[in-house]
């Protein structure tokens, strides 16, 4: 069934989403009347993905607490009862002392806050790497919402009833329930201004955002709150990573790239935009039994993404590209250890990273070629 759902998204997303209509742009003023300062940044604020993003966040960390709570006061400190029908590496709860006991033992707190909040948490992350990219990616990923909630949820499902347990009927309700108000949601969104593409400061702002959110799936979306001390440095470096990028990018000098580094981001961004609706059936594809179809479903969309953005003038410089950037993430994969999610953000990291260092360099050569 995944493997049928890898196929069809694919499908969807290099023959459909290209034809899509981006998300209109959401106004981010007010009035002339009530256009105070604190209105206007209150309003973009609530219109921007990340303050979304980390109210969801606040709300996996609230509910991490509770369920510490309930599997203490009703389970007696014994989760056996549900981690029997998950795999392993789920439900290492901290020990919260005092508190456990004086706070409320709701039992909702176990698997169904889970399904409630994963699918804007993965999806507000992802919109927030494309408005890092650009205004343009953002609105045609918004644009495609339908199809890219549907594909996540039916993955989701899948695993749901691939782990069934007690829980799962009323938490595929609640996924349900979840896509439809996720995707209602979207377009309220701001995507961005329009501006020149910071290649590496996209780049180090998406792989830090990724391991945020290698710590959010670790400890709160598998109940392993007892995680986050081994956690805090990789957040730290991470948080420290993230805020410099994003000081860069909104500081940096525009200017315009040479042709092949200008060709590497419009590639980029189309991959963006067609890897958002196939993205999580590719990425369950690998440890669920579909990794040949994966392969092969990854490698369409790349092609297709190539096709739309590479300029055919340059086209030898993809070649070199394509190995510069092989070269770093083979290195970033076989460096990276933990979950395949870590090992798989180093590798299209520093395939990025590399690519767009080799870009640079060739887009320097070619005055040089041409005198």
């Amino acid at each position: 069934m995944l493997a049928a759902v890898i196929v069809a998204t694919t499908l969807a997303a290099v023959l459909v989403v290209p034809r899509l209509r981006p998300a209109p742009p959401v106004p981010t003023t007010l009035r002339p009347t009530t256009s105070r300062p604190a209105a206007v940044a209150l309003r973009r604020a609530l219109r921007h993905p990340g303050t979304w993003l980390a109210a969801v966040v606040a709300l996996f960390a609230v509910n991490q607490v509770l369920v510490t709570a309930f599997v203490h006061q009703r389970w007696g400190d014994d989760p056996s009862r549900i981690t029997r029908y998950l795999p392993p590496g789920w439900f290492d709860l901290a020990d919260l002392g005092p508190l456990a006991d004086r706070l409320p033992a709701w039992p909702w707190t176990v698997l169904h806050a889970q399904a409630a909040l994963e699918l804007p948490f993965v999806v507000l992350a992802y919109l927030l790497v494309c408005r890092w990219w650009s205004a343009d990616v953002a609105a045609r990923v918004i644009g495609a919402r339908w199809l890219l909630v549907a594909s996540w949820t039916a993955v989701f499902c899948l695993v749901e009833l691939d782990l069934r347990n007690p829980y799962t009927t009323v938490d595929v309700v609640i996924r349900l329930v979840s896509a439809v108000v996720t995707a209602l949601a979207l377009p309220a969104l701001d995507g961005g201004k329009r501006r020149a593409v910071g290649l590496v400061t996209a780049v180090v702002s998406a792989a830090a955002l990724g391991c945020l959110v290698l710590c959010v799936y670790d400890v709160a979306t598998l109940y392993n709150s007892a995680h986050l001390v081994r956690w805090l440095p990789v957040v730290a470096v991470a948080s420290v990573a993230l805020a410099a990028a994003r000081w860069t990018a909104a500081h940096r000098r525009a200017h315009v790239p040479g042709p092949v580094t200008a060709a590497a981001v419009a590639s980029l961004g189309w991959f963006l935009v067609l890897f958002a609706v196939p993205a999580l059936p590719l990425r369950y594809g690998i440890g669920f039994g579909a990794a040949p179809v994966t392969a092969a479903a990854g490698l369409v969309v790349v092609l297709a993404s190539l096709r739309r953005g590479w300029d055919r003038s340059v086209l030898g410089g993809l070649v070199v590209a394509v190995l510069g950037g092989g070269a770093v993430a083979a290195s970033g994969f076989l460096l990276a250890h933990g979950y395949p999610e870590a090992r798989l953000l180093a590798a299209a990291t520093g395939f990025v990273l590399g690519a767009a260092a080799t870009t640079v360099l060739l887009d320097r050569r070619r005055p040089e070629r041409r005198g």
